[in-house]
């Protein structure tokens, strides 16, 4: 017998998996236990107790008890124990089979399931015995372990667990992920799981660490382009979700770097936000054109991530962002100082505040385009304009409140301009473009175009041709206060202009047509004129003056006043036209179209003669044997052609390459005619409507689609669709449509 102290403590200062002997020196000290506490506890519930000073502890034990046993109870002692000082009792209960658990399994916790045998071998068991029913046992805490055991105790069994690195929080996952060797390994992790490409995501280039001590080299090491940022991503609709983004940020890192990124649209359930977007802003730091469409789900919060990450960012567009604010504008002022093109377009809470912070943060900024903003005036546009005097260079304002004074500063300011843009501006009169003209600030003015404004009127167009002395082209559309002595007037003083374009400007009448002509500078290269229903076809007598040979394109659609007698007068006017565009007019017939063709002093390369109802065979025949060995694109759509002129064509134009006939009463013979041949080398035919075109025609078609790379069958009623099968499996590199 042995009277003393036992420290229950001295039972885990072994290891978890112990030998043999380990296991005997822990069950020896759990027998002691149960011999003393058997001699206090008693059979007796209700005895009183007296505290005795010393207690004896006795080696003896049963031997011939079972393991089962070894499972005692949770109770509390329903007595004072008798223990020494020396023990450190606490108030917890703790089971012995806990306690086994903790032996050859802790999981680290407080709480242990319970289970079956704890021996992985059934012989093992035979070597300890059992301390009886009911064993409860008091010991001391002590630190939980940090090892999770692969061995978990439910039922009757024992089930391993497989270790896994979920277990392991995301501080513990992000220090791992940022010790990478490489691009390739990091976006393979990013392939697990959302939870591991979210945390992926996050890792700012910054806190990637590069210090490989360790020496292990990615098997597809970081090209030296990284961070360049010449990748191009697109996410669309459905496809546009912060999962994708973040994806493209960890994607891109290793191959070039992300350069461009276009979020059109959203996802209606899942939208692109500012989790995605700051996803992007520590992922790509080489982002230089960001564009945003019809993303409502996009506030400040997202585009403050991108400023404060991409500050390589160049070129920004917002289109439709409602939940955009001068917050954003702010914060990308700040943060991205190489903004060079900004366009904002539908995004109603974006005001001058913005535009000002750009306009002092960003000195490289070069091209600005605003629509459809109704808090920005005219506070934000001089701010703009005269912050940036000297570099910008590109300028489109629609549909805005503001007024003359924008005008006004533009034409003061505006000294690095070359193209500027002014549409839908309601409020602005004639005073602003004539003091913009007069402002002399747009010496650099190259291109300059004009919709829907009120104040665009005789004297406005005179002042901007006399302050513009580069100007090159010039646009008017829907111009409706602008006349004929305008447009004369215009021409006298744009000594530079190459191209005109007038389109619904109703009050250009034939006078303006053929005046500009005769006053316009020897530069003029291309002139179009589109619906626009003042002209009338007036027989002029025009005065013997130096034809405007420098003209070479010429562009007149849908004027249906507009006829042989004009057409006859231009052909004298212009000798030098290569490209001639008469489409919709039905007031031309042979008798006007051919003084123009015999006119010419240079030969015709393209020519569209779309809609003009009224030309025949005749016109077609001669302009193929005048024109035939320079012709390259040649349009008869609606034309009064037959056979005959596709005869013409086959014969004299060597170098046509497209040819569109639709709506011709042709038939096989004449497909049969360009089929035969050897010296046309067609690329692209269009047919449609040709009626009397039909199966006959497959072996001619085989034939040019040799060199076809389009064919256009819509409509063409007499072709069978086993016809167009068999095309589209012998011409596979051409392009059909039926």
């Amino acid at each position: 017998m042995y009277v003393g102290v036992f420290d229950f403590g001295s039972l885990f200062t072994f290891p978890l998996v112990g030998t043999f002997k380990a296991k005997y020196k822990a069950l020896f000290g759990l027998l002691l236990w149960n011999q003393t506490r058997q001699q206090w506890v008693g059979n007796k519930k209700s005895e009183k107790w007296t505290q005795p000073r010393e207690s004896m502890l006795s080696y003896s034990c049963n031997w011939n008890a079972v393991d089962d046993s070894l499972h005692g109870s949770t109770k509390h002692f329903p007595k004072p124990l008798p223990l020494s000082v020396s023990f450190s009792l606490p108030t917890k209960p703790f089971p012995v089979r806990n306690i086994i658990s903790a032996l050859y399994g802790s999981s680290g916790s407080d709480n242990f399931f319970p289970g079956g045998s704890i021996y992985p071998n059934p012989k093992e068991s035979s070597l300890f015995f059992s301390l009886g029913h009911h064993v409860d046992v008091y010991f001391p805490h002590h630190k939980r372990s940090r090892f999770s055991p692969p061995i978990v105790f439910s039922g009757e069994r024992v089930e391993k667990k497989n270790p896994s690195i979920e277990i392991l929080p995301d501080e513990c996952l992000f220090e791992i992920f940022r010790r990478l060797p490489g691009g390739q390994e990091r976006s393979s992790c990013a392939c697990v799981s959302k939870r591991w490409l979210t945390l992926l995501s996050n890792i700012h280039r910054d806190e990637i660490n590069d210090n490989n001590k360790s020496g292990v080299v990615s098997k597809v090491e970081d090209q030296d382009v990284e961070g360049d940022g010449y990748l191009s991503r697109v996410l669309e609709g459905k496809k546009a979700t912060n999962v994708r983004l973040a994806a493209i940020a960890v994607g891109t890192a290793s191959r070039g770097g992300l350069g461009k990124l276009s979020i059109r649209g959203s996802n209606s359930t899942c939208g692109v936000t500012s989790v995605g977007l700051r996803a992007i802003s520590r992922g790509c730091p080489s982002l230089r054109v960001l564009s945003l469409w019809d993303s409502s789900s996009v506030g400040d919060q997202g585009l403050c991530e991108i400023a404060d990450g991409c500050h390589q960012l160049e070129k920004l567009d917002l289109c439709h962002c409602p939940a955009i604010t001068d917050k954003s504008l702010l914060a990308v002022a700040k943060g991205c100082p190489n903004l060079k093109d900004l366009t904002i377009e539908g995004c109603a809470n974006i005001g001058n505040e913005g535009l000002q912070a750009l306009a002092r943060c960003c000195p490289n900024l070069k091209a600005i385009s605003i629509k459809d903003c109704p808090l920005i005036r005219d506070q934000g546009i001089v701010s703009m304009l005269s912050s940036a005097s000297f570099t910008l260079t590109k300028i489109k304002l629609q549909a805005l409140n503001i007024t003359d004074v924008s005008l006004a500063v533009i034409g003061h300011y505006g000294k690095a301009v070359t193209d500027l843009s002014l549409i839908s501006l309601p409020n602005v009169s004639e005073k602003g473009f004539w003091v913009m003209g007069n402002g002399h600030g747009l010496q650099k003015l190259k291109s300059f175009a004009v919709t829907s404004c009120r104040g665009v009127t005789d004297l406005g167009l005179e002042a901007v041709g006399k302050g513009c002395p580069n100007l090159k082209q010039l646009c008017l559309h829907k111009c409706a206060f602008l006349s004929y002595k305008g447009l004369v007037s215009f021409a006298k003083t744009a000594s530079s202009l190459e191209s005109l374009q007038l389109e619904e400007c109703h009050r250009i009448t034939q006078f303006g047509f053929f005046g500009f002509l005769l006053n316009c500078g020897a530069k003029l290269k291309a002139f179009s004129l589109v619906n626009c229903y003042g002209i009338k076809d007036l027989n002029l007598g025009l005065p013997s003056v130096l034809p405007c040979k420098s003209l070479r394109s010429l562009s007149i659609r849908n004027c249906p006043g507009f006829g042989d007698a004009s057409l006859a007068a231009l052909g004298k006017l212009c000798p030098q036209l290569e490209h001639v565009e008469l489409s919709g007019l039905h007031g031309i017939s042979d008798a006007g179209f051919l003084p123009l063709l015999e006119t010419r002093e240079a030969d015709l390369v393209k020519v569209n003669l779309s809609g003009c109802v009224n030309l025949s065979d005749k016109a077609v025949c001669i302009m193929a044997d005048l024109h035939g060995w320079t012709l390259e694109m040649l349009n008869l759509e609606g034309c009064k052609i037959s056979d005959v002129s596709l005869v013409a064509i086959a014969k004299n134009c060597q170098l046509l390459s497209d040819l569109d006939v639709s709506k011709c009463a042709i038939t096989d013979s004449g497909i049969a005619a360009l089929a035969r041949s050897n010296q046309i080398k067609l690329q692209i035919l269009s047919m449609s409507g040709c009626s009397k075109v039909s199966d006959k025609s497959m072996p001619s078609l085989l034939k040019l689609g040799q060199t076809l790379l389009g064919l256009n069958l819509q409509q063409c009623k007499a072709i069978s669709s086993s016809a167009v099968d068999l095309l589209v499996e012998q011409l596979w590199r051409c392009d059909i449509l039926f």
